[in-house]
């Protein structure tokens, strides 16, 4: 026996012909084998028909189809602020899902979709044959077939489910036309990060609404349903663009796209949306939304897709947001470094470490801007630290200055910055990086129309993630200063004018005109300067000058006048100390009240929710802003006129001169306060058709610092939001109003000319005298010994 050229022996049968083998028995086997297995399916479909269809679950529900779905709240500029529910789901009818995203689906689901009845029995025997085979698995399930499974069947895989959900789709085929069917499958299919349909999946992975969405981008999201973990672009890129890719070549295949629109949309690089990014940042907004709404829809909340439109506007949130942290981090940076957050042991094989570095930083998120890093070297003079991004800073220079005892020999081991410390880094104005800590100190921010109560900014404290406190509605805080323009409208009424002069003596009470101890309040600064007019008083914000004002007036009457403002009496009581702000007021509270000065004395009250729909677009409530009326008047137009002209005293060359300086806008009015011991901080002011106030304090009261005002903290932050948000606002000029006369640069009531009025307060009192030269020699012989 001789081999082949191959080296293998010849087979036996080499010199016949496969009988068996030939293309017409092949042809005409499988066209039999075909023939069977319809004929057996129809056999096993009559037998199943009998027995199982009688059983089928009513499916009239579909056609009155009623998803869970999310509430949302959407800004007054409609941007989406944030929704709330288990199910992220925006439902669209067929018609508003564009046809891109329609034809994406059906070419990998199921591309004979509108030529079959539910049941696409080629597809049920291309499955099987390939199967028999071993080849590359089939889908067998049309669309239909996968509505029956979602809504009536549980996801086990057996022969007896499958009959069952053959069935069902063919009764619902009966029943809904093909785009209810699909309908409800683009709606109600599960695409991953809690999206369910996929106006809700463009959302959440693009950040754009789906009437706008690309080939390439639809082809993406067409890709999910058939794993949306294993094929989420996010978490598993190459994997999700492989079947991406993939799509874009059966639409073109199917004709649903031209070569040419294939072409580029495989090249199409995708963007998607950061899944930290909560866009405009308005979480104590949604939040106080949800409480508002759930009081009065209940359960359903959360689950009737209610969208509720608020008066906030996304642009003006977002700049108070950044604003208000930026504060609250300059702050920080002047504070003691308390340490790091916490210490990881780094192992020495470079190939180890980006690893142990993602596990370390795992457990410390980033907070937004203030990004947590695991420092790599460290030295005095310089820190290398890796980002959980991978990316590796090196920080110098002033960069290090907040964590320098950190950085000293002589740190205690918690407090020592080394390698496989946790720490935190920021970029500063210029890009540079700087080593900081996480705030312990809280804030707040609101901003309200004065003419309606239109809430236009919230942010209720640094952060929503670690302190869901809302410090605008729930903080009942000390207002310091800021409080003193009530005690001076209610002296207004009293006969006080801008040109009274009180005198800026020092004050000593027993405990009867507190209610507690004895007092000897002081000014900030801790000098007396003597008599001087009211409005310098206010500018320069005299603690003196403002108790002298209130013993005048009846600490009674300034409580009773407060309340016209909103103001709980009960939580101001009569003392002398009510003219230093020692009472409790919430952030919004002082909105409010500085809005009466702002509008011309009308208390019109704080409004978030303008209307409210249900997912068809019904609408369920409709509030509008109030007409602003003589019933909702609680102070003269000339109170309101003249408070609003001394508060401009304080803007242009008081406490809050700043203002001033960086807009040169004559309509700007406000107020600085700082409490006792600075544990508040606070701005108060307002334009005509904007009023904004801002809050700094720790949550447990303790001071904030001797040489921390409400000037220096607050302010800030105020002037930063109201750059933006008066680019919108033109300047508007006082009217004057009647009952008024002016006298030089002053506007006072008409009845309190001159020899009218009071003229002056407190003159008797005596200011601190200076040591005499024989005084001061006896002191220093005292020394001497």
């Amino acid at each position: 026996m001789t081999e082949s050229a191959s080296g293998a022996a010849p087979s036996p049968n080499s010199g016949r012909r496969r009988w068996w083998a030939t293309p017409a028995r092949v042809a005409t086997w499988c066209a039999g084998a075909t023939l069977a297995a319809l004929v057996g399916l129809l056999m096993l479909l009559a037998v199943a028909l009998s027995v199982a269809y009688p059983n089928l679950p009513e499916i009239s529900g579909l056609a009155d189809y009623r998803p869970r779905l999310p509430m949302r709240v959407i800004s007054a500029d409609g941007v989406l602020l944030g929704e709330f529910g288990e199910e992220r789901r925006i439902y669209t009818p067929i018609a508003q899902i564009p046809r891109v995203m329609q034809e994406a689906v059906l070419a990998i689901e199921d591309a004979r979709f509108y030529r079959h009845s539910g049941v696409d029995y080629l597809g049920i025997v291309r499955a099987g044959l390939a199967q028999f085979n071993r080849a590359k698995s089939q889908g067998a399930s049309t669309i239909t077939m996968q509505v029956a499974r979602n809504f009536y069947l549980s996801t086990e895989k057996t022969f007896t489910r499958k009959i069952y959900e053959i069935l069902l789709a063919l009764k619902i085929e009966s029943q809904l036309s093909k785009d209810q069917i699909l309908e409800l499958y683009m709606n109600q299919i599960f695409l991953g990060q809690r999206a369910y349909g996929f106006a809700a999946a463009a959302e959440i992975y693009f950040g754009k609404p789906i009437k706008e969405l690309t080939i390439a981008e639809a082809a993406m999201l067409a890709g999910l349903p058939q794993a949306p973990s294993a094929y989420n672009p996010i978490a598993n890129p190459q994997r999700a663009t492989r079947r991406q890719q993939y799509i874009i070549q059966r639409m073109y295949e199917n004709g649903f796209i031209t070569e040419e629109q294939a072409e580029a949309a495989h090249r199409q690089p995708l963007r998607y949306r950061p899944q930290s990014d909560s866009g405009t940042h308005a979480e104590y907004v949604a939040e106080t939304v949800r409480q508002l709404v759930h009081s009065q829809y209940g359960d359903e909340t959360t689950t009737r897709g209610l969208d509720v439109h608020v008066t906030v506007d996304s642009s003006d949130q977002f700049v108070a947001y950044r604003a208000l942290r930026r504060g609250l981090l300059n702050y920080e940076r002047r504070q003691v470094y308390r340490g790091p957050e916490d210490y990881v042991d780094l192992p020495a094989d470079p190939a180890d470490l980006d690893v142990r570095i993602a596990e370390a930083l795992a457990d410390h998120p980033d907070n937004d801007e203030l990004k947590a890093a695991v420092v790599l070297e460290a030295s005095p003079r310089k820190v290398v630290a890796a980002l959980q991004s991978g990316e590796s800073i090196t920080v110098t220079g002033d960069g290090l200055k907040p964590v320098t005892s950190g950085l000293s020999e002589k740190a205690g081991p918690k407090t020592q910055i080394r390698r496989g410390a946790i720490v935190r880094a920021v970029k500063g104005p210029k890009g540079d990086w700087i080593l900081t800590q996480q705030p312990e100190v809280e804030g707040a921010f609101v901003s309200i129309d004065p003419r309606t109560g239109a809430i236009r900014a919230l942010v209720g404290g640094f952060d929503f993630g670690k302190n869901k406190f809302n410090h605008v509605t729930q903080a009942w805080r000390q207002p310091g200063s800021s409080f003193k323009p009530f005690i001076y409208s209610s002296a207004l009424e009293k006969g006080f004018t801008a040109q009274t002069t009180v005198n800026d003596a020092p004050l000593f009470f027993d405990a009867g005109a507190t209610g507690s101890q004895p007092w000897e309040p002081k000014n900030y600064d801790g000098k007396f300067e003597g008599p001087m007019l009211l409005k310098q008083a206010l500018a320069k914000s005299k603690n003196m000058v403002s108790i002298r004002v209130l013993q005048a007036v009846g600490t009674q009457y300034a409580q009773e006048w407060a309340t016209r403002f909103g103001f709980d009496a009960d939580k101001h009581p009569p003392y002398l100390t009510m003219a230093l702000g020692a009472g409790s007021v919430t952030p919004l509270q002082m909105a409010s009240a500085y809005s009466v000065f702002a509008n011309g004395g009308h208390r019109v009250n704080p409004m978030l929710i303008t209307r409210i729909t249900d997912n068809q677009g019904r609408l369920l409530r409709d509030v509008q802003p109030p007409e602003v009326d003589e019933s909702m008047r609680v102070i003269d137009a000339r109170n309101a006129f003249v408070m609003t002209q001394l508060l401009g005293e304080v803007t242009r060359a008081g406490t809050a001169a700043a203002v001033h300086q960086t807009f040169r806008r004559a309509d700007l009015y406000g107020k600085t306060g700082t409490t006792n011991d600075s544990m508040d901080a606070w701005f108060a002011g307002y334009q005509p058709h904007l009023a904004a106030v801002v809050w700094i304090g720790y949550d447990n009261p303790r001071k904030l610092g001797d040489r921390e005002t409400g000037g220096g903290l607050a302010l800030p932050v105020w002037m930063e939001y109201m750059a933006h948000a008066l680019k919108k606002l033109p300047q508007v000029d006082p009217v004057v109003p009647e009952g008024v006369v002016q006298r030089g640069s002053d506007w006072i009531y008409d009845e309190y000319g001159p020899g009218a009025g009071v003229s002056s307060v407190g003159m008797d009192d005596k200011l601190p005298q200076a040591p005499t030269d024989e005084e001061r020699k006896g002191i220093l012989d005292l020394f001497r010994r």
